[in-house]
């Protein structure tokens, strides 16, 4: 049996099955709300309830205090209802988002390639065609491990059957212990996707700014081999952040889109590079190889920031203390369980992002 909810004030009705949260009938319906960490503790998708009957689910009390409780509020990623169902969410519409709805697909592992001594690229084939936009995450099933992972898409929407994912090491995290040590050439996993709200801004008129640190140079990826694949006009420059130059990845990829299109521009920066003697590029930090390509000076461009926290807010502030504004810039933080549930993927300089 199912419901209708009304989704306000967008006025979109999707159908909730018994059982199923809000939360994941939107995504696979076409309909975005909202949402970061998916299991109730980080209160992103947190919705008003204005008619009908919802049950609460597993909602931290953290996350949704006994006062809003009280106040008809639920968490849409925990939610279920028990009756056709009226709720409001904060849903700021983007003319730019193709709403794409969730699909659960099943992969077969093709490549595992070593992109540096702690990060590995993952090459799946889907058993049917994905479409998503440059930018988008799946969420995907490893064996042993409890609940979904979240990773970033690195190939573009033109490869639509395949799935490539650059999964970094993390020190005890243990799905990324099963990609590194366990994963195998021919293995099936199943995943879901496309999920998020992290794509190029199409409609927006400046030229285009990439800060990417670590594995978090797979959204780039994707959104510059699609922006280039489109014949997009503008002026593109990725900068790319890491530590030495056994961890810059997929340099000779980017050094190549570089020569073979005269609106890319690729800027490596090694923050470690003390002992690599033949590096002649860039050293430092990645925001202060960005600040010394434009003089310090942003204005008029759309920047899009992927990476490690620490690197994302860095990159904020060099980008607005070169007058780039909270519209102007957009973000993927790439955190890990270890980050802690109260991370969202803002940063504490933005009322929103």
């Amino acid at each position: 049996m199912s419901h209708t909810v009304t989704i306000e004030p967008i006025g979109e009705q999707i159908e909730v099955e018994d059982g199923q949260t809000i939360l994941a009938a939107a995504l696979r319906q076409g309909v975005w709300l909202p949402f970061a960490c998916g299991h109730g503790t980080c209160a992103t998708c947190k919705v008003q309830v204005i008619e009908g009957d919802v049950e609460i689910g597993d909602a931290s009390p953290f996350a949704l205090m006994d006062v809003e409780r009280d106040e008809g509020k639920v968490l849409a990623c925990c939610a279920t209802v028990e009756s056709d169902v009226t709720i409001e969410a904060d849903i700021d519409v983007d003319e730019d988002f193709e709403g794409y709805p969730v699909e659960d697909y099943t992969a077969t592992v093709t490549d595992i390639v070593e992109l540096s001594p702690t990060i590995k690229g993952i090459h799946l084939k889907l058993d049917r065609q994905m479409t998503f936009q440059a930018g988008q995450y799946i969420n995907i099933e490893l064996p042993g491990v409890d609940g979904a992972r979240a990773f970033s898409l690195a190939n573009p929407p033109s490869k639509a059957g395949e799935v490539e994912l650059h999964v970094r090491l993390v020190e005890g995290g243990a799905a990324t212990t099963y990609i590194h040590q366990q994963l195998n050439v021919g293995e099936q996993l199943h995943l879901s996707g496309p999920y998020g709200q992290f794509f190029v801004r199409s409609s927006q008129p400046g030229n285009l700014i990439f800060i990417a640190g670590g594995s978090g140079l797979s959204s780039p990826q994707s959104m510059i081999i699609d922006l280039l694949e489109q014949g997009d006009d503008r002026q593109i420059t990725l900068f790319q952040g890491a530590r030495n130059l056994a961890e810059l990845y997929n340099r000779e990829l980017f050094e190549g889109l570089a020569r073979d299109n005269d609106n890319f521009t690729y800027v490596p920066a090694l923050s470690q590079a003390d002992e690599d003697g033949e590096w002649s590029g860039f050293r430092g930090y990645v925001h202060d190889a960005a600040r010394e390509h434009f003089g310090g000076r942003f204005a008029e461009h759309k920047a899009y920031l992927c990476g490690p926290p620490p690197m994302i807010d860095a990159a904020i502030t060099a980008l607005m203390q070169g007058r780039l504004f909270e519209r102007d810039i957009f973000m993927e933080k790439f955190l890990t369980a270890a980050d802690g549930a109260e991370e969202t993927q803002r940063s504490a300089l933005f009322k929103k992002i």
